[in-house]
């Protein structure tokens, strides 16, 4: 997983939907679940990454900072975090789950090349309901590409 690919489109990108690290402790504690020293680790390495990090790339970083760390708490922590709500799971057809700490209405766009994923804010999405009688309950759109760093990759 690369992050380091900047690109256009993550410019507009906003995180006014993803919670910190305290937030997110908050919100396990009144769900009723621990919050203990590992998973404020892992609440700090979620919080705000813009990167959709994998669990087992959350469970690097962790292990970095606390060797004994397991990936099943990882993997519990996160997937906690995502049926309250509170991140979401993504699926990019890479086969590992990527984590997105930002839960307001957006989609991604995906590089073919290094899998990098930014965010994408759509202006305007179709009113389905008034035009076809159809009533949506998620939208997930993801747009497949290049981005600007394997492009100029490429043309060297």
């Amino acid at each position: 997983m690369n992050t380091e690919h900047p690109s256009p489109i993550d410019t507009a990108r906003s995180l006014d939907s993803a919670k910190n690290s305290v937030e997110l402790a908050e919100r396990l504690r009144a769900l009723g679940m621990k919050v203990t020293p590992q998973r404020e680790l892992i609440l700090r390495i979620v919080a705000g990454n813009t990167s959709h990090p994998t669990a087992e790339s959350v469970f690097s970083a962790a292990r970095a900072q606390m060797p004994m760390i397991s990936l099943k708490t990882v993997y519990q922590t996160l997937n906690d975090l995502a049926q309250a709500g509170e991140i979401r799971t993504i699926d990019i057809g890479s086969g590992a789950a990527r984590f997105d700490p930002n839960t307001g209405e957006h989609h991604h766009a995906v590089c073919d090349t290094c899998a990098t994923i930014v965010d994408v804010d759509l202006a305007a999405v179709p009113d389905l309901d008034a035009r076809h009688g159809f009533t949506v309950n998620d939208i997930d759109v993801t747009f497949r590409g290049i981005c600007a760093s394997c492009a100029a990759a490429r043309a060297r």
